[in-house]
């Protein structure tokens, strides 16, 4: 998991400044997704070495990235009403909840495999 934790923040940080540079530098806030992007890059490098906090860590601001991310979401009917105020945040934030949700999904179902591997197994 620490090697997916990994690329989900490059795939971030890239939208982050694929946005911010397609708004033409105009709005810090479009960086949002590759802040979260390198927080989840510094959660797997730990995860390496340390998988269990790495991890863990790197979930729960998965899980504060789909809650912050979740009220742009929303608007995305706006999106395709073309009534969208700014259809660009739309987009970014709707791609880095899709994107972290599908993590936080591996991530549960990587931790619910360990557990269910027996300790004989993970000795041999």
């Amino acid at each position: 998991m620490a090697k997916t934790t990994i690329w989900i923040g490059i795939i971030l940080i890239l939208i982050g400044v694929i946005g911010w540079i397609v708004t033409g530098f105009a709005s810090w806030t479009a960086l949002i997704p590759a802040i979260l992007g390198i927080v989840l890059v510094i959660c797997g490098w730990i995860g390496i070495k340390r998988p269990k906090i790495g991890v863990h860590i790197a979930l729960v601001v998965a899980l504060l990235g789909v809650i912050g991310t979740f009220s742009r979401v929303l608007q995305l009917g706006d999106l395709f009403a073309g009534t969208a105020e700014v259809p660009l945040a739309v987009v970014s934030s709707t791609l880095t909840f899709i994107l972290l949700i599908a993590y936080i999904v591996a991530g549960v179902r990587s931790f619910i495999a360990a557990r269910r591997t027996p300790k004989d197994a993970e000795a041999a």
